[in-house]
């Protein structure tokens, strides 16, 4: 079992960059896909990127494609997402998890660890 702990959140204007960690322990997580989900106030949670376990191939939501990147360290043990370009309609808690399988997925009912989730809050 792995359990991932996500930080880098908080306040920024639009426009500007956030750097979000995942960081997992209890085992590698070099052998799991991981993914970033998000969810807004009054929304359902949605799919934002999602990385193999190799790097590659990575996924992105539409609606960050040529934004956001995601990224992972297995030396580190840790997925990043690189957030740039942000706009307030990208304010929501952001969810690393990571899935017991090599192959990343777009769907969360797939991934079997979860974060307690870090804000993310884009306003001038």
């Amino acid at each position: 079992q792995v359990q991932v702990v996500e930080s880098g959140g908080g306040l920024v204007q639009p426009g500007g960059s956030l750097r979000l960690s995942c960081a997992a322990s209890g085992r590698t997580l070099s052998r799991y896909a991981a993914g970033w989900f998000r969810q807004a106030p009054g929304k359902e949670q949605e799919f934002v990127a999602a990385i193999s376990w190799s790097g590659w191939p990575t996924y992105y939501a539409d609606s960050v494609k040529g934004r956001f990147t995601i990224s992972r360290d297995n030396a580190k043990n840790t997925v990043f997402l690189q957030m740039n370009s942000l706009k307030p309609e990208d304010t929501a808690v952001y969810y690393c998890s990571a899935r017991e399988s090599l192959v990343a997925s777009q769907r969360s009912g797939q991934y079997d660890y979860w974060g307690q989730g870090t804000q993310v809050a884009v306003s001038s």
